[in-house]
């Protein structure tokens, strides 16, 4: 029951601390590194962006019935940046990412140890993101 009570009061408030990260190192990342973000990169931030304003309110509110607002953008953000990662780590998609416009989808701007770029630390938030809402979504179901 304890774990239900910190879920239910807490899961707005952390994922909207994410969300607001994840938007805070995009801007960095365009705006101070100076990285032209492509097609997926923009796609991703259109998704990323409300839930700053999605969750935060929410979370301000305590109105935990936002989350099925908001779960649509995470899980849309995670299938994008899932799909840009695979772009630029493996050959799968190699010919989509040169035809995506101004700056290639498979630009690595960042790669910390081999792995990490962009479009996974997206990825990783959205699905931090969906994970925390999905079990605040499924606690509230059981409530009913």
């Amino acid at each position: 029951m304890k774990s239900n009570s910190f879920l239910k009061n807490n899961a707005l408030h952390m994922a909207w601390a994410i969300s607001v990260v994840a938007t805070l190192g995009s801007l960095y990342f365009s705006e101070i590194m100076d990285f032209t973000p492509c097609k997926l990169c923009w796609y991703q931030r259109i998704l990323m962006y409300p839930l700053v304003l999605i969750l935060g309110i929410a979370a301000t509110r305590k109105d935990n019935k936002q989350v099925i607002y908001a779960l649509p953008f995470s899980v849309w953000g995670m299938g994008i940046s899932l799909y840009h990662y695979l772009m630029q780590k493996t050959s799968l998609f190699k010919e989509a990412a040169s035809k995506c416009g101004i700056v290639a989808c498979d630009q690595d701007y960042i790669d910390w140890l081999g792995f990490i770029t962009i479009p996974l630390l997206a990825f990783t938030a959205f699905t931090l993101i969906t994970v925390i809402l999905g079990l605040l979504w499924v606690q509230m179901r059981k409530e009913r």
